[in-house]
């Protein structure tokens, strides 16, 4: 009898911290994403002096590619964050090019194998509000400003008169882009859940998701 009281005493208390774990699931004050996916480039610039478009994707056969982008979100109270985004976008193309192309002054002749590179890193700080925040996710709408210090550049060696010729041009642009957008997060199931709250730790917690994208998560209660 005293160890049936024993047992039913136990199992009262780990349901009781299930329970509490299981409400508290989601409540951190400092969390770090991680996402992979694929960046595509696509669009066009036109050239100041002359008026002629270059094409990403007609003029160097620009593609997409493997990347990734973090996120560090603090909840300072239960429905209002402060949170920062930052994506690196860089890629290079070198093609032979199918027509002439003046960029920045410089004349790059059709034939000429020319070196192509696109970078635009990005810087996102924003605040987000919870209008409905649950046990299984949440529903809000975040405000950012995406900061996109892009810029380009064309490098080609030719060879005239059994002279080697360089040349090279480039140009960069700092372009902040307001954001508004909603914000949104529901779990089918309560996999993730376990997962949580099987990683946790006394201090911090962390888990991965197998979907895609891949996004890494690690956060402090």
């Amino acid at each position: 009898m005293r160890l049936l009281l024993i047992l039913l005493i136990s199992a009262a208390a780990t349901a009781s911290l299930y329970a509490r774990t299981d409400t508290e699931f989601d409540l951190y004050k400092l969390r770090i994403d991680g996402f992979w996916f694929y960046s595509i480039p696509t669009g066009s610039f036109q050239e100041a002096t002359t008026g002629g478009v270059i094409s990403l994707k007609k003029d160097f056969g620009f593609s997409s590619y493997s990347t990734f982008a973090g996120k560090v979100d603090w909840r300072f109270t239960r429905k209002n964050h402060l949170y920062v985004v930052g994506a690196p976008f860089d890629q290079s193309r070198q093609t032979v090019l199918q027509r002439t192309i003046v960029f920045r002054g410089q004349t790059f002749n059709v034939g000429v194998v020319t070196k192509a590179n696109l970078n635009a890193p990005q810087i996102a700080p924003g605040y987000q509000y919870d209008i409905i925040r649950r046990r299984r996710g949440h529903l809000g709408v975040g405000v950012q400003i995406d900061f996109f210090n892009s810029g380009a550049s064309l490098f080609a060696a030719a060879q005239t008169n059994n002279n080697n010729q360089v040349i090279f041009a480039k140009t960069s642009l700092l372009a902040p882009i307001p954001v508004a957008r909603p914000e949104f997060r529901f779990y089918l199931t309560n996999s993730h859940a376990c997962l949580w709250k099987a990683t946790c730790t006394a201090c911090t917690c962390s888990a991965t998701e197998t979907s895609f994208p891949r996004r890494m998560m690690w956060a402090s209660p």
